[in-house]
């Protein structure tokens, strides 16, 4: 009698990694806006998922059945959705095929320390920045002093991008120029340090084709590190706040968290309280399709 071995893998797949990533992750823990009723399931739903991630939840069906291959930007933004360790990223990386690839980019992984600060600090506002300045995660209240950001995706998401493209965003610069030739010097040192990143370089390459203040500032010699400071946010509803804006590196991780706060008791810490309760919502009530609707929804320019 012969006897025929199949040969089956014994190894993990990616569609039920991401599947049990889900799985553990509850609504809570990520500020999902979906309701909180029982579930059938523990963890996220496939929305939730899409949600966070800025794709859509059919796509996120597919890459958990196996009929998708996620590019390294959509492991990058699963991965924050999904709160994966650097282990886990690293193994989501090498089961879709895109380890070698990842190999001297600038890093995007948000670790579970860095998810609890954002969690934790629900009374200021706090965003986190990869070193090349690309928007990775906030809190709700970052989103509310700058404009409603998860609808963006790309470059859109990219501060030095926006800025470059006349999109500053909300915040008011006393000196435009000097803070936009501190991001310039600031991303040169950044392309220095990641030459591999073949994205941060195409995305260079096309600023200076298309702006020619960027071209000026990137043809000089300056390099330096963009730094914290004082900025007024022209808020739509509360009016004008002025905040310290201070920029904080995660070592190691090669990360920039920026914080706004207000001074205790003054009227910028009112008009933060103010906005905790307003949330995103607009006092105004612009009727859909108005400009007023269409407009605010910057990432914020630290």
């Amino acid at each position: 009698m012969t006897i025929e071995n199949a040969a089956v893998s014994e190894g993990p797949d990616l569609a039920a990694m991401l599947r049990s990533w889900r799985a553990r992750v509850r609504p809570e823990d990520v500020g999902s806006p979906f309701a909180r009723g029982a579930r059938r399931t523990p963890g996220l739903r496939r929305e939730e998922v899409g949600w966070l991630a800025g794709v859509s939840p059919d796509y996120v069906k597919r890459l958990e059945q196996g009929r998708a291959h996620p590019s390294a930007d959509v492991l990058r933004a699963l991965s924050r959705a999904l709160r994966l360790t650097d282990a886990e990223f690293t193994l989501a990386c090498r089961l879709a095929g895109h380890a070698a690839e990842l190999d001297g980019t600038v890093p995007q992984l948000i670790g579970p320390d860095v998810q609890r600060l954002l969690s934790r600090l629900a009374d200021v506002p706090i965003a986190v920045f990869d070193a090349a300045w690309t928007l990775l995660e906030h809190n709700d209240l970052w989103a509310a002093l700058h404009g409603e950001t998860r609808r963006r995706a790309g470059r859109e998401t990219n501060l030095v991008w926006r800025i470059f493209h006349n999109d500053p965003g909300r915040i008011r610069h006393p000196d435009p120029e000097e803070h936009r030739a501190s991001l310039v010097a600031d991303l040169r040192d950044v392309a220095s340090r990641y030459p591999a990143d073949r994205q941060l370089a195409a995305m260079i390459r096309d600023l200076r084709r298309s702006n020619t203040d960027f071209a000026r500032l990137w043809d000089g010699s300056a390099v330096a590190h963009h730094a914290s400071g004082r900025k007024t946010i022209d808020h739509p509803q509360v009016g004008a706040i002025e905040l310290d804006c201070d920029v904080l590196t995660l070592h190691g991780a090669d990360l920039r968290i920026i914080v706004f706060t207000a001074a205790p008791d003054s009227e910028a810490a009112d008009k933060l309280r103010l906005l905790t309760v307003l949330g995103l919502q607009d006092m105004t009530s612009p009727t859909p399709g108005s400009p007023a609707h269409a407009k605010d929804r910057g990432l914020g320019t630290a």
